[in-house]
């Protein structure tokens, strides 16, 4: 298997293709004759690493380098408490740490540490040491430890091989963070793509990054959602002209998709399913919310299959399992499809995301999925997003409630009754809010994803 910096050299780094952090920007071809590790890559021959930098452009540097000379890399979230650090370290058999400080910070006794820095070093010769890495991704589970998700480099940019081509004047950006699946993705689409990318800094405010990308020429942009959501209540929404607008992580319900088509009309949208442990399952580029009815049980390299209402995945993209023995529990059934957990309902010739199957509300033992009362509402002209969840009710367990924020200033008990007149219509009465809460902004947690359970 060739690594990353095998493909680069095989393809040609290309004048002028680039990796941009807040603070620093490196060239591909510097980076193919270069090191930010210090010239240590035979020291770093066969390791377990630990990739836990503050900043994504230090981890973009190193995870190139690292590929194929590595035996194992575990890419470390940047929100990842500390608490956590000490079972990751034990179950994933860590002997090394690469980070851009110097710091020990909860992880003592690990025999090497290596700084990246920028930068870039003249390398004095590539580890003569090759190997098949071992990709180590953490879930993005809302409680407890994160569970340790093993891929191949194969499996993570499988998906690469039936993307269209793109030229070398594509700039990718992405409002994710590339330690976690969805950005990884982008992150492999830009520099296996033979274009370049633009990535936010630490705690880069959403209008700088904006600003930032549109600087130096975003044309393909990727988020959730909710992060869209975000950026077009954002006064630096305009900063960006991008030619392909991209959406995953989250159900990308009517209200978004033609939000978006409405603000950035010279875009195509797209949205895509995946996760860390599926890969990425199939991509939807019609401009409608769902997917295709055909989709499910089309023969190919990615097979798809709805069970006891759950969408299932079996394709060479799929993780090969969990590591340490998480939850005891194997990745995939006997026929090799993984249980997403994301619930699906077909109407007509296609079908439609109801939610997680973790998330229902009950409802005097009636179903609720959060994501369908929030498509509801979010079909309202005022509203710019909405989050919908449970509470106590000592006679039905549980009740409908919504926040809700608006656009601009409109007459909140206006805007109330058409949210709930549009619910009515369609929704089941015991899906309708029970009340409407509006408020100036919904937390976004770490992921992307609106913080349900903050």
């Amino acid at each position: 298997m060739m690594s990353i910096r095998d493909r680069l050299a095989d393809a040609g780094s290309g004048s002028g293709r680039f990796l941009r952090g807040a603070t620093a920007t490196v060239s591909l071809a510097d980076l193919l004759c270069g090191t930010t590790l210090g010239g240590r890559l035979d020291q770093l021959s066969g390791r377990s690493v630990l990739v836990a930098t503050r900043d994504q452009f230090a981890a973009a540097l190193a995870l190139i380098e690292l590929d194929g000379v590595a035996r194992r890399l575990i890419v470390c979230t940047p929100d990842l408490p500390s608490e956590h650090v000490p079972a990751i370290i034990a179950k994933a058999g860590v002997d090394t740490i690469v980070s851009d400080h110097d710091r020990e910070e909860s992880s003592p006794g690990i025999p090497l540490r290596v700084v990246c820095k920028l930068p870039t070093a003249p390398a004095k010769g590539r580890s003569s040491e090759r190997c098949a890495t071992e990709w180590v991704l953490l879930t993005s589970g809302t409680t407890g430890a994160p569970k340790l998700v093993s891929h191949s480099i194969a499996s993570l940019t499988a998906p690469l091989a039936t993307s269209p081509c793109q030229g070398s004047d594509v700039v990718w950006g992405t409002f994710y963070d590339i330690r976690r699946y969805g950005g990884l993705q982008i992150f492999f689409r830009a520099v296996l793509g033979r274009g370049s990318f633009v990535l936010s800094g630490p705690d880069e405010p959403l209008g700088n990054y904006l600003m930032r990308l549109g600087a130096h020429g975003a044309t393909h942009v990727s988020g959730t959602p909710s992060h869209w959501r975000r950026t077009l209540m954002s006064p630096a929404a305009r900063a960006i002209a991008p030619r392909y607008v991209r959406l995953s992580g989250e159900i990308a319900d009517q209200a978004i998709l033609n939000a978006l088509h409405t603000f950035y009309p010279q875009a195509r949208i797209g949205h895509a399913f995946a996760s860390t442990e599926a890969g990425v399952g199939f991509e939807v580029n019609d401009g409608l919310e769902g997917f295709p009815a055909s989709v499910v049980g089309a023969p190919g390299d990615v097979v798809n299959k709805v069970e006891h209402g759950s969408l299932r995945i079996r394709s060479a993209r799929n993780a090969d399992r969990y590591l340490g023995g998480d939850e005891n529990a194997t990745l995939a059934d006997d026929q090799g499809f993984v249980d997403t957990g994301d619930m699906v309902e077909r109407r007509g010739d296609r079908y439609y995301f109801l939610g997680r199957r973790t998330g229902v509300i009950n409802v005097g033992g009636l179903k609720v999925y959060p994501e369908e009362v929030e498509a509801a509402i979010n079909r309202h002209p005022a509203v710019r997003m909405s989050m919908v969840r449970a509470r106590r009710n000592p006679i039905t367990g549980a009740l409908v409630v919504a926040d809700v924020v608006l656009e601009g200033e409109p007459d909140p008990s206006r805007a109330r009754s058409g949210i709930l007149q549009m619910c009515h219509e369609s929704l089941a009465a015991h899906k309708i809010p029970a009340m409407i809460r509006f408020v100036p902004s919904l937390e976004i947690a770490a992921a992307g994803k609106l913080a349900r359970r903050a």
